[in-house]
């Protein structure tokens, strides 16, 4: 801080350059007056002039370094770094996943039951589970194959070239993920992925109508919720983009099992991509 004191005090005495580096170098108790300091260095400053050009300091002197660093830490002090978010056990993972996905589908099953008795009992609602049924033809392989293909090389080119959505993908995998050991990604790839489709592609698609609207309900409101725990709406807009390619694959075969299998497919490809290329291992 004296050294600070010093520049500026010498730098409102002149304003020529050699007076403000030569100012610079000395270091002055904080008791020492501002203007005796300044005289000081005036008379230093001609004595310098009648010695020569020799005599004036350089700046590449280490005393000179030393003490601009100082200047630069009191000014500019380090940055604290920001505690990273917190990665919880094995066992609360696949607790939370299984409570999770059991209330997910449970929502969904129950909203399927009530629009059947609702059809049945002639109101205006859709039958979800006729509309969208469990069914599973050899065709649909295809379909799995083509969304599972999409989905995942978009998820990797995207890593490639949006750094904000590698950073949302990076937090929220290595949350749920890092704790886990391999065959655990199978529960935790499977749930979701079949409790989720109950609800947004079983449920809340077929109940407002099998067309594209329906399609884009669904779709916003499950990459909303995809919000939070390290994930940015970078995030929320690649899960709107994946229920939106679920979605017409559950309007084109009317059945559960095509996006509940890709979704669970991709889920494990993801999974195990992050495992075995994060820097976070």
């Amino acid at each position: 801080m004296a050294t600070l004191s010093l520049t500026l005090n010498c730098w409102s005495c002149s304003s020529t350059y050699a007076h403000t580096s030569y100012c610079a170098t000395f270091i002055t108790p904080p008791h020492t007056n501002r203007y005796k300091t300044c005289s000081s260095a005036k008379k230093s400053l001609k004595k310098s002039k009648r010695e020569g050009p020799e005599a004036f300091v350089d700046i590449s002197d280490d005393k000179f370094v030393q003490n601009d660093k100082l200047l630069d830490t009191s000014l500019n002090p380090p940055s604290q770094n920001v505690n990273p978010i917190p990665v919880p056990s094995r066992s609360n993972v696949l607790q939370a996943c299984i409570i999770t996905s059991g209330l997910i589908a449970a929502l969904g099953t129950m909203i399927r039951q009530v629009s059947h008795v609702a059809s049945i009992e002639g109101l205006p609602i859709l039958d979800c589970s006729t509309e969208v049924s469990f069914g599973f033809e050899m065709w649909h392989l295809e379909l799995i194959t083509g969304l599972v293909v999409l989905i995942s090389s978009s998820r990797y080119l995207l890593l490639k070239t949006w750094p904000d959505f590698a950073e949302s993908s990076e937090a929220a995998n290595r949350q749920v993920l890092s704790s886990l050991q391999p065959l655990d990604y199978i529960a935790v790839a499977f749930l979701p992925g079949i409790s989720e489709e109950l609800l947004f592609r079983g449920a809340i698609l077929p109940l407002f109508g099998m067309n594209w609207k329906s399609i884009a309900v669904a779709s916003v409101i499950f990459g909303v919720l995809h919000l939070g725990s390290g994930r940015k709406y970078s995030f929320a807009i690649w899960a709107t983009f994946v229920g939106l390619a679920y979605g017409y694959a559950t309007v084109l075969s009317s059945s559960l099992a095509v996006p509940m299998t890709s979704h669970a497919v991709n889920n494990i490809i993801g999974g195990l991509l992050w495992r075995y290329t994060s820097k976070h291992k």
